[in-house]
């Protein structure tokens, strides 16, 4: 008797769960894109851990990755993880090849010609190098004339060149760009000595300097801290409307706060996710 008591409370609390998410994702209102094809369609590079990865297994994981099943289970739909090279990013949802560009972006006046962000994270920008190096990089301008990495269309992209701007109108030696399509690429240019150092999202970084064991260390100076999102298209407000609605029901939840933090990321948490169109809508979170 205790024991069918005991299954059908089980079955009762599997009936409770499932049906508090089934009214979630009635509470969310769908884009026209998830109503008709029941498919969450995002597009990510798979290439910039902690955020999106793929495992030993060869399975798709990550902290972005695991947001964007969770949303995913909010609106019930599919998860699609379209991989896609970070340069292609914006111009793929400016041509309408997909809704969702699911990274960590930064919101310039550039990109908010093109695309709208919602906002859910925050973190700067730092420079990490090989540990002989390290003592190398010192003084008020250590950037200057050091050969840094960065990715295509990245922030960093832009950020360097204003350093290096800064470098000459001081006397100093410009710093020597390269430029790479993923940020494995620009590790292994700098372990190779192609490059001196990478600039990349500090969250990113201080991740590898851990997971490599010190193969890399990142450098103190933080630049440019601000709000990171991710992309979608110009005025659709289906979408957005639906990724902030889905994310604030995490934020509320603690499924954002429990995967930033099995990841160690937890002090890169904001207070709630937001729609960005214009700089004037950003935050200092």
């Amino acid at each position: 008797m205790r024991t069918n008591l005991r299954m059908a409370g089980l079955a009762l609390a599997a009936f409770a769960t499932a049906w508090s998410s089934l009214s979630k994702a009635a509470e969310i209102s769908k884009s026209a894109e998830v109503q008709q094809t029941g498919m969450l369609d995002v597009a990510n590079t798979l290439d910039y851990a902690p955020f999106e990865y793929l495992d030993a297994d060869g399975k798709q994981t990550g902290i972005i990755i695991e947001l964007a099943g969770e949303v995913a289970k909010l609106v019930g739909a599919k998860l699609d993880i379209q991989r896609t090279p970070f340069p292609s990013m914006i111009p793929g949802l400016a041509a309408g090849r997909f809704k969702i560009a699911w990274e960590t972006f930064s919101a310039t006046p550039e990109r908010l010609k093109q695309v709208d962000f919602v906002m859910f994270l925050k973190a700067g920008l730092a420079v990490s190098t090989s540990p002989d190096k390290k003592a190398g990089f010192s003084g008020d301008t250590p950037l200057c004339g050091k050969r840094i990495g960065v990715s295509a269309g990245s922030a960093s992209d832009f950020l360097v060149d204003k350093l290096s701007k800064e470098c000459a109108d001081k006397g100093q030696a410009a710093i020597e760009k390269s430029v790479f399509n993923s940020s494995t690429d620009i590790v292994q240019a700098v372990l190779s000595d192609r490059v001196d150092a990478r600039m990349d999202d500090a969250t990113a970084s201080s991740y590898f300097e851990v997971t490599s064991k010190g193969q890399l260390v990142v450098l103190p100076t933080l630049y440019d801290v601000a709000p990171l999102g991710l992309a979608i298209a110009k005025d659709d407000k289906g979408t957005a409307d639906m990724m902030v609605a889905a994310l604030a029901e995490l934020f509320k939840n603690g499924a954002y706060k429990a995967v930033l933090e099995k990841y160690g990321m937890g002090a890169y948490a904001i207070k709630e996710p937001y729609f960005v169109n214009s700089m004037d809508a950003l935050r200092a979170d």
